[in-house]
Formats: structure tokens, sequence, C-alpha cells
């Protein structure tokens, strides 16, 4: 954090009034937003590999001098480990159309904004391509038969290995081969965003931004499309799909010349890689890992393998599509989408710091961690010793003074506003856990008055979880 502050200090010739660390997603990079004496915010960038820097810097310097909508470059340090970029908010794409990806139905506003983004993109493509220096690019300039044999190894070794689907690997590998060649062979070529999603396009006042485009690179322009309607968790129904591709095809034809039946084609073709790559991810973050959130994202990764044979998109590769048809039957029809349908889910965990704080599987990093040593500990007196925050000669003990009723109007406070911006965002998990020394009096007593608490005032699911006393509920 101090570098960031030395350099927002030496381009604005002051210290900033407040310094906040953002959340990341899956990035090793750290996110800072720094507020002036007058409220003007930027958002600083520290990365540890200076290469990555780079390339963004260039790109979006670039980007910027050809008026596409991305943010701003302000400064870069010396060593290149961290810059200064134009804040564009905490409002992206992602959080605009939750409603539509939790239900599965998007209204006319959501297919608004799906489609101007599309309609968007072959400009950042074409133009943003035009002349920019490749070879800045990270960790290489160019789309090629290396990466893609390691997103299809990927696949391989992440997923369809530990699926339990038998298989032959040199007829799969001759397929992977066939398909290598057809993603290379099919163009044009411009600037490959690499990661065109949801969360990457920024909404700030009516106007659409672009950002974490640093892993791109030259290569064909169907991928970035591929990546945004395929997208597994955006659940966008068949005529949306449809819709995004004509929004998209009408757009690129200032750049390119569209012929539409090659185009769906080739589009086709890199709507499977993509889903070979995110089944790739999902086995790995979530079989090997062991994180929830990812192998709940198998199923709809699923039903779009199933949608994909049904349109014949894997009848040029028959072996992978032989395997692509027991994927498809692996899971059940009702399983194809999540059970609880987006519903927010409240897991409030008791612990002990002897034996460490307790990890959040859902893949969202941790939430809320309060500490209770410093409430009077019934557990230092012997008519205490056997007993739990949750039996009533404790739970009188610890409200005699007052001290963890205080200790919970905070905790409220501070919980309740973020559960109202969860549901208004369409956020599905949130954990808060409460430690003790031996998790058995203090946390126990909080982390249930919370799970309480929440259940009563919110349509919400609830878990509380003690995990010293083997005691788990869930409430709604």
């Amino acid at each position: 954090m101090e570098r960031i502050r030395a350099l927002y200090r030496n381009h604005f010739g002051f210290e900033p009034a407040s310094v906040e660390k953002i959340p990341a997603s899956g990035s090793n990079r750290q996110y800072f937003r720094l507020v002036s004496p007058g409220g003007e915010s930027v958002i600083g960038t520290t990365g540890e590999d200076p290469a990555e820097n780079r390339a963004f810097v260039t790109i979006s310097q670039e980007f910027c001098r050809k008026g596409l909508p991305v943010p701003e470059v302000l400064a870069v340090s010396d060593d290149l480990d961290c810059y200064l970029q134009r804040d564009l908010g905490s409002f992206s794409l992602f959080d605009a159309v939750a409603r539509g990806r939790r239900s599965g139905e998007y209204s006319s506003d959501e297919r608004n904004l799906l489609v101007k983004t599309v309609s968007l993109l072959p400009a950042l493509q074409f133009v943003g391509g035009r002349g920019l220096d490749y070879e800045v690019c990270y960790p290489q300039s160019t789309f090629d038969a290396r990466t893609i044999n390691f997103d299809l190894n990927y696949f391989k070794y992440c997923y369809l290995k530990l699926s339990g689907v038998p298989f032959n690997e040199i007829l799969l590998q001759d397929d992977f081969d066939r398909l290598t060649e057809d993603l290379q062979s099919r163009g044009p070529m411009a600037f490959m965003y690499r990661d065109f999603q949801a969360r990457n396009v920024m909404l700030v006042d009516g106007s659409t931004y672009f950002i974490d485009f640093q892993g791109g690179r030259r290569g064909p322009v169907y991928y970035d499309l591929a990546s945004f309607i395929w997208q597994a968790s955006a659940r966008y129904p068949s005529d949306l799909k449809e819709e995004l591709t004509g929004a998209y095809m009408a757009a690129a034809s200032e750049y390119m010349e569209v012929e539409e039946a090659e185009f769906r084609e080739n589009l086709m073709i890199f709507s499977l890689f993509r889903t070979l790559q995110v089944l790739g991810a999902y086995g790995f973050r979530g079989y090997i890992e062991k994180k929830s959130h990812f192998i709940e994202s198998i199923p709809p990764a699923l039903k779009n393998v199933k949608e994909l044979v049904g349109a014949g998109a894997v009848s040029r590769y028959p072996y992978l599509e032989k395997i692509m048809t027991q994927l498809a039957g692996s899971v059940p029809e009702k399983a194809q989408q999540p059970d609880d349908n987006g519903r927010l889910t409240v897991e409030v965990t008791s612990f002990s710091y002897r034996k460490g704080i307790p990890e959040d599987k859902s893949g969202n990093g941790g939430g809320f961690v309060f500490d209770c040593r410093a409430l009077e500990n019934p557990g230092r007196y012997a008519p205490y010793k056997a007993y739990n925050g949750l039996d009533a000669n404790v739970i009188e003990f610890l409200e005699k003074d007052g001290g963890i009723v205080r200790f919970l109007d905070k905790v409220y406070a501070l919980v309740d506003p973020q559960i109202e911006k969860y549901l208004e965002r369409g956020f599905t998990h949130l954990m808060v856990s409460f430690g003790c020394t031996g998790g058995q009096h203090r946390s126990a007593y909080s982390a249930q008055h919370l799970a309480e608490h929440v259940a009563a005032k919110y349509d919400v699911d609830v878990i509380v979880r003690h995990t010293n006393l083997n005691i788990e509920q869930k409430l709604k």
C-alpha cells in the first residue's frame, strides 16, 4: 500500500485522505481506492509482474488515444510495479443483470445492456487492435497452438479424468488436433480481449467501460463473443444468445465482411473450445482446490455442453462428440440449475482461534470475522466449563453486564447493510464467523444470536455452524 501512496503523492502533490483496499477476484493484483481531501477518487493497482503491468498500461494508453471506453492511466511507477487509473466506480454489468442471471429470465432493460455491450466489442477489437504493438502483450503476443493445447489439456486432466467418464486418449487427441487446427484457421484476427465477461464491464452514468484486458493478444474475433455468450453462470436463454450474436454481427460488419452461416459455424467452434476451457477451470478450482462455488457452477456448464452437442457444434470431432454427449448426460436434468434459484445464503460460524479461522468453501473469500475474546469469558469459571453459549446459564452470565449485547448491536449495524447490498446485487453467499479462545461460549452465543437475527429480519437462507460443538442448523 505504501508504494501506491507514494505514487499518488508524487502525482498529485498531496497525501490521499483515505485508502481502501478493494477485494480482488482470482488475481494476484491488488486494488485500492484512494480518495483526495476534496472527495475525488482514483484506483491504484499493484502487480507482482512488471510485464503484465506494462501490458495493461500500454494497451490502455493506446485505447484511450483512440477514444475507446477504457480507464485512463494517470501515473505509473518507474519500476512498473504499480499505477493509478481513473475510478470507474463499483457497479458492473454483472451487478446490473443480477436478477436475470438468478432467474434465467432477462428483462428488456437487462437485454438492452447486454446488446449494447456486445455491440461495442468490435470497435475494441478492430480499432483497438489496429497498429497495436502486440509484442507488449502478456504473457504472449498471439493466440497460438501452444496456448490452445494448454487449455485442452486443462480440460482433459482437471475435469475429464476426474469425471469418471472413460476415454481413449489417442482418439481424443486426434480430435483435439483437428480442433486446434480449426481454431487457428478461423479469421479475421484482431485484438482478442481474452477475459471478456460481465464482471469486466463497468457502467458509469449511462456509459459502458471495459477493464482487465491485460491478458489480451492478437487472435480470432470469435473468441471474445463465445466467452461472453456461453458464460455458464449467465444462464442466457437461447433467444438471448441469438439476439446477442445478431447484435455483434451487425456492429462487426463495419470492420469485416460478415457471411452469416460461416460466422455462426466459426462461433460454434470457439464456443465449444471455451466450454472445454471453463470445465477445466471448474474442475481444478472445484475438484482439486475443493471450492464449492466452482463445483456448483459445473451443472450450468454441462447444460451448455448439452446445448452445443444438440446444435451440432461438436459434429466435426466425432470422438469428442461422444465424450461430450456422455458428460451432458452425467447430471440429472433437475440438477442443471441451482436448487436455490440464486437465493442468498448467510453462513454463520463459531470457532476457536486455537484451531484457526474457518475456510470459506464457497470460493468468495471469507466475509466478516469477529473476535469475541475481549468479552468476559465464562470458561474461566468452573460452573460454566461444562456448558456452552447456547445454554441458559451461560447466556445469563454473558448478558449480565450488557457487554455482549452492545457488541452484537455493532455487529448487526455492520452485517445488516451488507446483507441488503448482497440482496440488491444478486450475490448468493455471505460468511460471518465469530471466534473466541475455545469456540464454546462467547463465539457460540454470538453466532447463534446473529443467525436468529438475520433469519427473522431477511428473506434469506441461514446456516449456523458451531464447529467446536458439532452443531449445525438451517434457519429460514
